[in-house]
């Protein structure tokens, strides 16, 4: 062992040779290093656990397009011109929740449509001068029983295959709106992406989708004046297209009239909600045959 004092090996005893120094003190030292060294390293018995990164990304996205939403509201205009392609996931998910809120919406409201449709049709001029009182009374205890009873117990009216179905139809149906009115505008020289082109007629599809969430919320408290948010949230998109065309600036003057690119996209509008009516009146068409065929129902109508 070399002392470390002097340097000078020693073969073996306590204390060097040459110096005195003390060896023992210098072996424990060695000993402790050598120990230390080859120590594993111990582990805490509770890591912390690392926040979920998806969850922290769907709270960062869903806080986004919360300021989004409530800024759309607050400066619809001013919002969708200064909205780009960094918008596009926001406007994106204003198109689903403007695409689905129209099948839940009536999904959950389609009794009171119903009572609805019922006393419009005998408020016509020619079904009511044809009924007597007995009919009128009959008619308003049918009315009644439909208010009390939980016809979707009766008809078992599934969420899964309305509500889907129907809004994938819908967002279908947006889709080629939204790419028809892209058409149009590159027709009248407008240079821009698709994605900014998105992204600003999503941004004016604020307000139509926040009508629709209202009428939403009326229906699910059992509000019949919901209809009439779900008509101006439905009506809305046709002034979504003049705007969205109108806030770009054409690059050329030969291009197709913003009055022309408008009609056309008009045309499309009319043959998609043509599609897609069709396809509710058949969903309504089997509501109407399955309450025919109810024997609760039929002692009323």
């Amino acid at each position: 062992m070399n002392c470390s004092n002097c340097g000078h090996f020693n073969d073996g005893g306590k204390f060097c040779v040459k110096c005195g120094h003390k060896l023992q003190e210098e072996a424990a030292v060695s000993q402790a290093a050598a120990a230390s060294e080859y120590q594993p390293q111990l582990q805490p018995a509770y890591a912390p656990q690392q926040p979920n990164q998806r969850v922290q990304q769907a709270k960062k996205v869903s806080k986004s397009f919360f300021g989004y939403f409530v800024e759309g509201i607050k400066n619809p205009t001013a919002t969708a011109q200064a909205a780009g392609e960094g918008q596009f996931i926001n406007a994106l998910i204003t198109v689903i929740l403007y695409a689905l809120s129209i099948p839940i919406m009536l999904y959950v409201g389609w009794k009171l449509l119903l009572i609805q449709f019922v006393r419009s049709m005998f408020k016509l001029p020619v079904i009511s001068a044809e009924m007597d009182p007995s009919d009128i009374e009959e008619f308003n205890m049918g009315v009644n029983f439909i208010k009390a009873t939980d016809i979707n117990s009766i008809i078992h009216f599934n969420f899964t295959d309305f509500v889907f179905k129907q809004g994938i139809f819908i967002f279908i149906g947006l889709a080629v709106i939204i790419g028809a009115t892209y058409v149009a505008a590159k027709f009248g020289k407008v240079d821009v992406s698709f994605k900014e082109f998105f992204s600003r007629f999503g941004t004016f599809l604020i307000i139509p989708t926040a009508l629709l969430l209202i009428g939403l919320v009326l229906a699910f408290l059992h509000v019949e004046f919901f209809s009439y948010f779900m008509n101006f949230g439905l009506l809305s998109i046709f002034l979504v297209v003049p705007f969205t065309i109108a806030s770009f600036k054409p690059v050329g003057t030969n291009g197709l009239d913003r009055i022309y690119s408008t009609l056309i996209v008009y045309v499309v509008i009319t043959i998609v909600s043509v599609f897609i009516a069709n396809g509710l009146g058949e969903e309504a068409k089997a509501i109407i045959t399955r309450m025919g065929e109810s024997t609760e129902l039929s002692d009323f109508f």
